[in-house]
């Protein structure tokens, strides 16, 4: 028994999850201004789809971001 080791069965691949956390994160502030746009209620599809196809250029994540954040419209009721 002298030539044997014991090892786990399955390893932990800590850098793995690190990247994977990472990525989730970094998707998440990708995704933000759409989701900001869902949460108040403003139209979020278009901000969906420039922020999708275009959110990568960095201008079109801003021009997202500022849809999403554009004025409601208000309706006044009497």
């Amino acid at each position: 028994m002298a030539g044997y080791t014991v090892e786990p069965e399955a390893r932990s691949w800590t850098a793995t999850k690190v990247v994977s956390i990472i990525v989730a994160i970094l998707t998440a502030g990708y995704m933000l201004p759409w989701c900001i746009a869902a949460v108040r209620d403003v139209p979020h599809w278009a901000v969906f789809w420039i922020n999708l196809l275009l959110g990568w250029t960095i201008i079109g994540w801003i021009v997202a971001l500022v849809m999403a954040l554009r004025a409601q419209k208000v309706v006044v009721r009497p």
